[in-house]
């Protein structure tokens, strides 16, 4: 006799934000499935944390908003609500309903690459991301080596991919007034 197994409960987007006020780690909510996010390595830490001081300091006294790590996104026409590592948001920003803990809509949102996650974030995750309609560019940023994907939108369902492997380069933003250079990205990595 075969025992069928079960699948996990599904947890409804409510129950995860209740629990997730408490939690001592962060989750991604993936249409009713509770992910825990792991830590990330020290260069990991490092390149978000350059990228984020970069785009703070160059955004300063214009109407943006910039966030690391901890601020939640929700995705409501895909179900899902994860950390990105890097955000940008025009103000006014715009919260979920009844929430003062979660936005909806970055003009900006950066993600430094691991093993584990790079396929999710060049696939699904991006995906997800291209429902948001103040989305307008995406940086994917390697850990291993100097390489920087910057996808703009150009169009309605089209986006434009420049990569850059050159230190020496400067990128040019275009959803926000600045640039960042590639050297600076990787301030601190060692290869």
């Amino acid at each position: 006799m075969v025992t069928a197994i079960a699948p996990p409960p599904q947890t409804t987007p409510d129950q995860y934000l209740e629990q997730e006020i408490n939690s001592d780690i962060r989750h991604e909510y993936r249409s009713g499935e509770m992910i825990p996010m792991t830590g990330g390595t020290p260069d990991h830490n490092d390149i978000s944390g350059n990228v984020y001081i970069a785009l703070k300091l160059a955004l300063r006294g214009q109407a943006y908003r910039t966030f690391h790590l901890d601020q939640r996104l929700a995705i409501p026409d895909r179900n899902l609500y994860t950390y990105p590592d890097v955000m940008v948001l025009k103000k006014p920003i715009t919260l979920l309903e009844g929430r003062t803990d979660t936005v909806l809509n970055p003009r900006l949102i950066v993600e430094v690459l691991s093993t584990s996650t790079q396929d999710y974030d060049h696939g699904a995750k991006f995906s997800a991301y291209r429902t948001i309609a103040e989305f307008q560019e995406y940086l994917l940023i390697d850990q291993y080596q100097i390489c920087v994907e910057h996808y703009v939108k150009t169009n309605v369902n089209q986006w434009l991919l420049s990569e850059y492997t050159d230190a020496d380069v400067t990128l040019q933003l275009q959803s926000v007034d600045c640039s960042l250079q590639i050297a600076e990205i990787y301030e601190g990595i060692e290869f």
